[in-house]
């Protein structure tokens, strides 16, 4: 239960909402034709690598300084 409590907690930081948010304006501008889907998968796909690169880090830096 704890950890589920402290994954939605992560879930609402800002970098979250601001990948969800990004992810809804872009799926909406494809569907209406305003970027086509090349474009679309580009910045997702940077979006999501940006993220996960940054998460991956996080735990690196904390796993080293815990081992410390």
């Amino acid at each position: 239960m704890e950890l589920l409590k402290k994954r939605l907690a992560n879930l609402l930081c800002v970098k979250s909402i601001a990948t969800i948010v990004l992810t809804g304006v872009f799926a909406r501008m494809t569907l209406v034709g305003l970027v086509t889907a090349e474009q679309f998968l580009t910045v997702y796909t940077v979006v999501i690598a940006f993220y996960f690169t940054l998460q991956a880090e996080k735990k690196a830096t904390k796993e080293v300084t815990d081992n410390a």
